[in-house]
């Protein structure tokens, strides 16, 4: 009975991936996707999506800023990603007198495009697996150290040629399946990027917090900015008056045809990060301990915020971005813990561990036993042991590096200051954080995460600088913060630029937020080092754990986790069915824009006027679908991850027919275990991008550069 049981496990696991799950690597697509990927209705060859000598599909797909996916859609540079991808440069380019977060904005002319200060768009020219290179010399005897000490060093002697072979070009080396594998990334970086244009905030962000995650949808998510380079409109160059339009030689042909359910949809894009070789110990600790942590945390700073921004315009503007961010990730944990457990995610896992288990134990092999016996002990011996630092790492973090500004204020002054060894330029860049700071506010939320930090980690293992809460203070968390504010030169840009006129780095030294701060962060380092060889032990079992899954069902083809690299994903247009007699179609119209404007809810429901005045007269432009109405957004089946946002869904053709901007509510656990079920991705529909563009925004011009079909 035990052998029928355990075959029973074993062939569960080594099921073939879902129809729809996976994030491919660009260069394995004809070995491991190509003949599905036709056979679900593909028109385009493995060349057309990526090739080595040519362009492909691949050059019209950028990294955007720091953490987001855009496209190019004209031969002029023009460019969409979401608008929550773009918010926090409409955001900087934002004031009180030119409030482009709440009105929107059009450029008119090319002249009129605004700079973006530190934006960045990076192209991926090249992709190698290099594995073999990198995995050198490196031997089964090795301990992790050893074999980590060797791959560092090739992978350094290898940047160094591709370096040489590549001038002018970033070369980025990761690797995948948990260290079985590594891919090199040639990359070129745009520095002189700058707004197009972007919808008003209650198009871009309608639904707000509330819809986050949510499906219906009605959320125009989108905004058009246009990547500048030099004089000679390729070579990456640093924003100058003389800069023009960089020359695309490949961007994305536009299709206004529409969809229909069951069609072909892919996705390509830079997917951040999933964790789909979790084990079931990690679940664990990220029911009871991370989401947790993160939840509170941030759930007690963004009460504060959201009071304070709905006060005052001026403090909405300055601080919507940090909201946004922060608000983003806390509902991701919400929904992610309550769809873990409520799809027995944890459970599933286990089931695959045991099957695991039961094949390195099979016929005693004593090769299979010693390679890969130590595996899953090794990853439950991390967690048991690094969770406690972990936690108390991750509070300091959310609490005082995260959310007390005063105290990022500081750091930032001192780190430059000790990189540079430069007063000027240690003032300089602190001078640019008060931009976007209120003193009032971050009062509030300072007092507050002291407060939640003294909760959750005991005294004893608190920074030491927060001891005089209870010697000197009574407690009184409240006084102490006045106090430091009071004393601080980091509390407002007027203390600081005096204290900086008397150019005395001891000023600056003995300043009490910079004290708190040195010691918490002493504290973290101390932390993460009791965490090391526990991390260097878990990195071992989780390569080889996945190494022996697939070894052990080796006819299976498998995708890496995401990492923040290019790659694809397909599948179709599909509806879904949330529970038990409901049934959500797979788009939605303007009609329900319209339907939600909530007054008792203004801030995520409040319909822009200039919509309202066309939905009145039915004017759609001629973006209208074949139904006859103006669609919004839609669902398919595509595997994606934050990083994906602003990421162009192509039909079958290639071409562009909306972007991607979120995930549902239902399937918050697919970053660990993908559910094919109920798991979708939520687009934008290019058709609305249009008339947002063209019929409400009046920049019908940018629309004659693009090829729509």
């Amino acid at each position: 009975m035990k052998k029928v049981i355990i075959s029973a496990l074993v062939a569960m696991v080594s099921l073939g991936a879902f129809a729809d799950e996976g994030m491919w690597l660009l260069p394995l697509l004809e070995k491991l996707n190509l003949k599905d990927m036709q056979a679900k209705g593909l028109e385009l060859s493995a060349e057309d999506i990526y090739s080595i000598n040519g362009s492909s599909l691949k050059d019209a797909i950028v990294i955007f800023g720091g953490g987001c996916t855009g496209e190019i859609v004209s031969p002029e540079g023009l460019l969409f990603t979401n608008h929550h991808c773009g918010f926090g440069s409409i955001q900087a380019l934002s004031s009180v007198e030119h409030d482009y977060l709440k009105n929107g904005f059009w450029a008119m002319n090319q002249k009129e495009e605004i700079p973006a200060p530190n934006l960045k768009v990076t192209f991926v020219r090249h992709i190698e697996d290099v594995t073999k290179q990198i995995t050198k010399g490196v031997k089964p005897s090795m301990s992790e150290a050893q074999r980590s000490e060797k791959v560092n060093k090739n992978a350094k002697n290898l940047r160094s040629k591709l370096e040489k072979k590549n001038e002018g070009k970033t070369i980025t080396i990761k690797d995948f399946f948990g260290g079985n594998q590594y891919f090199a990334f040639v990359t070129e970086v745009y520095e002189d990027v700058r707004l197009v244009g972007t919808p008003p905030y209650a198009i871009g962000k309608f639904g707000g917090e509330t819809d986050n995650w949510m499906w219906p949808r009605h959320t125009g998510d989108f905004s058009v900015f246009r990547v500048y380079a030099a004089p000679d409109g390729k070579t990456p160059a640093k924003y100058a008056p003389e800069n023009v339009p960089y020359k695309a030689d490949k961007y994305l042909t536009i299709s206004t045809e529409g969809y229909k359910e069951g069609d072909y949809a892919m996705i390509m894009g830079f997917p951040g990060t999933t964790t789909r070789y979790m084990t079931s110990y990690e679940i664990d600790k990220m029911l009871t301990v991370d989401n947790p942590n993160r939840i509170y945390i941030r759930g007690e700073r963004q009460d504060i915020l959201k009071v304070r921004m709905a006060a005052d315009d001026a403090i909405r503007i300055k601080y919507a971005s940090k909201y946004a961010s922060s608000s983003n990730y806390w509902k991701n944990s919400i929904g992610k813990s309550r769809g873990v457990e409520k799809l027995g995610v944890k459970a599933q896992k286990a089931a695959e561990e045991e099957a695991f288990t039961a094949w390195v134990w099979e016929n005693m092999d004593k090769k299979r036993i010693e390679k890969y016996g130590n595996a899953l002990p090794l990853i439950e011996k991390y967690v048991n042991e690094a969770t406690p630092y972990e936690s108390d790492a991750q509070i300091l973090s959310e609490t005082l590096f995260r959310a007390a500004e005063i105290l990022n204020a500081s750091t930032t002054f001192y780190n430059t200051y000790n990189r540079t060894d430069s007063m000027d330029e240690a003032v300089e860049r602190t001078k640019a954080f008060y931009k976007d700071y209120d003193e009032a506010t971050d009062r509030l939320v300072t007092c507050r995460m002291i407060e939640v930090l003294r909760e959750m980690i005991p005294a004893e293992r608190r920074p030491q600088s927060l001891a005089v809460i209870d010697t000197e203070w009574s407690g009184d968390v409240k006084a102490f913060t006045e106090d430091l504010f009071n004393r601080s030169v980091f509390a407002n840009e007027q203390k600081f630029l005096g204290a900086a006129a008397a150019n005395n780095i001891e000023i600056f030294e003995n300043d009490p937020a910079l004290a708190i701060m040195i010691d918490a962060s002493k504290l973290y380092k101390e932390l993460l080092e009791k965490v090391a060889p526990l991390k260097e032990e878990y990195r071992k079992g989780h390569r080889l754990y996945i190494a022996g899954l697939m070894e052990m069902n080796p006819e299976k083809s498998y995708y890496p986790d995401a990492n923040f690299t290019l790659r694809l994903t397909y599948g179709t247009i599909l509806p879904y069915s949330p529970a038990d007699g409901v049934l959500y179609k797979y788009y939605t119209t303007i009609d329900g824009v319209v339907a939600k404007e909530d007054p008792n809810n203004p801030v995520d429901f409040t319909v822009d006027e200039g919509l309202k005045k066309l939905y009145a007269q039915k004017n759609w432009g001629g973006y209208e679908d074949k139904d006859g109405s103006l669609h919004t957004c839609f669902l398919s089946t595509n595997d994606i991850t934050g990083g994906n946002s602003g990421s162009p869904i192509m039909n079958s053709k290639g071409e562009l027919i909306g972007l991607a901007f979120d995930g549902n509510w239902e399937a918050m656990s697919g970053d660990i275990a993908f559910e094919p079920n109920v798991q979708r991705t939520i687009n934008v529909d290019i058709r609305y991008v249009l008339w947002c563009i063209d019929t409400l925004g009046g920049a019908g011009w940018l629309l004659d550069e693009m090829t729509i079909k």
